[in-house]
């Protein structure tokens, strides 16, 4: 495939993103998706071929389509409709989000259909004080119209969306911020469903000490740089090392 070298790098990031939710056990059979932006557009991005495995995914084999929903370059695979309409409103609004990130996980589905949400209730939870916001569920998204009220409820800054009764959401300047913020969340929300599940009080953390905790996680150490499209590369760089060697096909094939 020809291609430019900056859409090259983000097409392997991408397909490593994928192997890496398939890895941490954050993959739904074929469902959900990843999607990142074509280096240079705002009206363009790569997505899952439907119905190959996160496991599977290739640099070569993501499909790229436009805010219509065209494929834009030959290949034998059509995109999943539902995740169309959740990552073209994201895109449309957001051309800060180089990479939207959707998870179906046991802990983000019974957060998002708690009425509490997420609590700040640990470490992880507190990178996400105050930056969490919520969307209704209305069904499978296979709506177009719900595009509106998605973005809406996204606003013009959050990082993070629960998808209420659904799942999660991320988005990041780049596929390793995406990537790492959602190993965080689905991780904040498994503890926080094994501190409900003990049936003891949750220590609560002062208002003060969560939001310098989030702060910290935005910019506070050698690992990260706020407003940084690279931020955690250092953690993304250790991340990939998880799928060396690659036991099938190599994900920037």
């Amino acid at each position: 495939m020809s291609v430019s070298a900056a859409e090259r790098q983000v097409r392997e990031d991408l397909a490593a993103a994928y192997r890496l939710v398939a890895h941490f056990g954050m993959d739904d059979s074929i469902y959900t998706h990843i999607s990142a932006r074509v280096p240079g557009t705002q009206d363009q991005f790569l997505i899952n071929p439907y119905g190959m495995l996160f496991r599977d995914i290739t640099a070569s084999s993501l499909v790229k389509i436009d805010l219509e929903g065209r494929i834009l370059e030959p290949t034998d695979f059509d995109v999943n409709p539902a995740g169309f309409t959740i990552h073209s409103a994201v895109h449309a609004a957001r051309h800060d989000a180089t990479c939207v990130l959707h998870t179906h996980t046991v802990p983000g589905v019974a957060v998002s259909s708690l009425a509490c949400g997420l609590q700040p209730c640990n470490q992880w939870a507190l990178q996400f004080h105050n930056r969490v916001v919520y969307h209704a569920f209305e069904g499978i998204a296979l709506n177009h119209a719900e595009r509106e009220r998605l973005v809406a409820d996204l606003g013009p800054t959050a990082q993070v969306l629960i998808l209420r009764n659904h799942g999660l959401v991320t988005l990041g300047r780049s596929v390793a911020e995406a990537l790492i913020l959602m190993h965080n969340l689905d991780r904040a929300c498994r503890v926080q469903l094994a501190i409900q599940a003990s049936g003891q009080p949750i220590h609560p953390v002062p208002d003060e000490v969560a939001e310098l905790t989030a702060r910290q996680y935005e910019g506070g150490s050698s690992n990260r740089v706020a407003g940084n499209p690279n931020l955690y590369a250092r953690e993304w760089r250790a991340m990939l090392q998880r799928l060396q060697p690659a036991t099938a096909s190599d994900w920037r094939d």
